[in-house]
């Protein structure tokens, strides 16, 4: 989903509310990467925690290892995302000391969380 494509299913659900930080009311513009991860932390104010895993191969033994990064993202009041949904981030420029990410989409949860460290790629 493009970032008009999420600016126009943001103006659907009718919950925009301003804020500086948000790319779709505030002076943010989404450009460099696009990126698609899990929730595993909603316990800070407007800041979230994406969990993406990844293979990284090794040549030596010509096999993959499992590897992941955490990602600080900062997630505008317009979305309300929980523990275990996917979320589309988009790169922006430093929002503060850690983000450098926004949330762009979101798909709730659909079945049971598996635990957080569970691997899985998307």
């Amino acid at each position: 989903m493009s970032v008009l494509g999420s600016k126009l299913l943001l103006q659907q659900s009718k919950v925009l509310t301003w804020t500086k930080k948000c790319p779709f009311t505030g002076n943010v513009s989404i450009r460099g990467r696009i990126l698609k991860g899990l929730v595993i932390s909603t316990k800070m104010k407007r800041t979230i925690i994406v969990r993406r895993d990844y293979l990284h191969y090794i040549k030596k033994y010509r096999r993959f290892e499992k590897r992941h990064k955490n990602i600080a993202v900062h997630c505008s009041p317009a979305f309300s995302v929980k523990d275990g949904d996917v979320v589309t981030i988009g790169e922006c420029r430093p929002l503060s000391k850690t983000i450098r990410f926004n949330v762009v989409a979101h798909e709730p949860a659909i079945h049971a969380q598996a635990g957080k460290k569970s691997f899985r790629i998307f």
